[in-house]
């Protein structure tokens, strides 16, 4: 049982959760998630099941489209609605609804974005979330990130939902209070959804209480799936050989990664550079 199977996240469980209740469900010891989501977030989720777990670095590098509610007026220590309320102040409609999307747009393109306290990020070996809860103030360095699309879908109540598309390490929490800071407001990440990541989206997805052993293959996309746009090369038994004790081949085909067959079997993947092939990863 190798592969990847796309978990639809219910909200209460963590990452973690998911992966120890598919160890149980499915009786299997190797199981990894990339993407990790909050306990209050749902949608995609990737797990990485048996020999999947290595190709964990082909996903992690993943754009990733959310559908955001932003609650305007308040602000909390948490930048979503799991913390305490922290300031509040006045939300003015009539500027909002004549101003909201063209704001919006402001956004996209590439960016400095200062992650939120409340993140996993480490900072002289310390995560940051545990500065946060030691009342400590510590400097956090910007990132760049990358906003490709942004797209209103509703505004009413002092709640804006936002459809965002955006690159790897885009803290939403952050995005919501910049957006209601344009807004002179404040702002809180009230819920969040993940529709895709890479290639998964929504629709292909399963809820974990769904997955059994009996019907597990109908949800397991294999690992030349996951590669399904990568080209292949195809190694001699000699070849092989060479390939498997380290050895880089000759090789003209372009820079680039490569899947791996020998006699029309997938065995891993390897990498071309200056017309020399390279072990990547071997199953």
């Amino acid at each position: 049982m190798d592969g990847i199977i796309v978990i639809n996240k219910e909200k209460g469980y963590t990452s973690h959760d998911v992966v120890a209740k598919l160890k149980k469900k499915l009786n299997v010891s190797k199981v990894g998630h990339t993407g990790t989501l909050d306990p209050n977030a749902t949608g995609v989720l990737p797990i990485l099941i048996g020999k999947g777990t290595k190709f964990s670095k082909y996903l992690i590098n993943h754009d990733k489209i959310y559908e955001v509610e932003l609650e305007l007026g308040k602000k909390t220590d948490t930048a979503d609605i799991e913390g305490k309320v922290i300031e509040e102040k006045n939300v003015d409609f009539e500027f909002i609804s004549n101003n909201l999307e063209n704001i919006l747009k402001t956004f996209i393109g590439r960016q400095m974005q200062v992650p939120p306290m409340f993140s996993a990020i480490k900072k002289n070996g310390k995560k940051l979330y545990e500065y946060a809860r030691e009342g400590k103030e510590i400097k956090i360095d910007a990132r760049e990130i990358e906003i490709y699309n942004i797209e209103l879908l509703s505004y009413k109540n002092n709640s804006v939902n936002f459809k965002v598309a955006c690159s790897k390490g885009t803290y939403i929490r952050s995005l919501c209070e910049d957006i209601a800071e344009k807004l002179n407001t404040v702002g809180f990440m009230k819920n969040l959804k993940r529709i895709q990541v890479g290639k998964f989206n929504i629709e292909e997805s399963v809820y974990i209480d769904d997955i059994n052993l009996e019907n597990i293959d109908n949800y397991l996309y294999t690992l030349e799936d996951l590669l399904n746009n990568v080209k292949k090369i195809n190694l001699s038994q000699k070849q092989l050989k060479l390939f498997l004790n380290g050895v880089k081949l000759k090789n003209t085909l372009a820079d680039g990664l490569y899947k791996i067959y020998v006699n029309d079997q997938f065995i891993g993947t390897g990498t071309v550079k200056n017309n020399l092939l390279k072990r990547d990863i071997i199953l």
